[in-house]
């Protein structure tokens, strides 16, 4: 029930933006945010962002993670039930997982994060990545076995630099 009330209010939001996002999709107006409160600049700019966006799940990604994390989580979690909800890439997923992360919301972070290391063992970077996440996380153990999975597969910077930085306490930059 929340999850569709979300959807309708996500939908019903874009609607009410298109006005400003026809407008938008040529050029971004000074109007869009010059002399609007804080909320206003940021709903007009993320509905202009909208319509620029597309189809492109990436994208739709940053939207949604401007809106979870900036106060706006019932319609950035409707963003990323979108597209969770249809055909999507296991990048997708990735990235969604690091959003709730960055929320401080390991919990929901965490399953996803595993399922894109079971759907995708050789990719290196991503499971160093995750493995960074874990030893952030307090979980060493489970750290130290996927930078091992990665290491195993090929050293490579991206990935050394992400289980580096974690052991400094440095979260990593995807």
């Amino acid at each position: 029930m929340k999850a569709s009330f979300a959807v309708v209010m996500a939908a019903g939001m874009f609607v009410a933006g298109i006005g400003v996002g026809v407008a938008a999709s040529k050029k971004n107006s000074p109007s869009l945010y010059h002399g609007k409160s804080k909320a206003e600049a940021a709903q007009a700019l993320i509905d202009a962002a909208r319509v620029q966006a597309g189809k492109g799940s990436w994208e739709r990604i940053a939207i949604g993670r401007i809106q979870y994390l900036g106060g706006q989580k019932s319609q950035g979690q409707a963003v990323f039930d979108s597209i969770l909800g249809g055909k999507h890439e296991a990048s997708d997923e990735i990235r969604i997982a690091r959003v709730y992360r960055e929320a401080g919301e390991w919990a929901r972070a965490k399953p996803m994060f595993d399922a894109y290391v079971a759907r995708n063992p050789k990719d290196k970077t991503e499971i160093a990545e995750i493995g960074a996440w874990y030893l952030l996380a307090g979980d060493r153990d489970s750290a130290e076995r996927l930078f091992d999975k990665s290491f195993a597969i090929e050293d490579e910077v991206w990935a050394t630099v992400a289980a580096a930085g974690a052991y400094l306490g440095v979260t990593p930059q995807p």
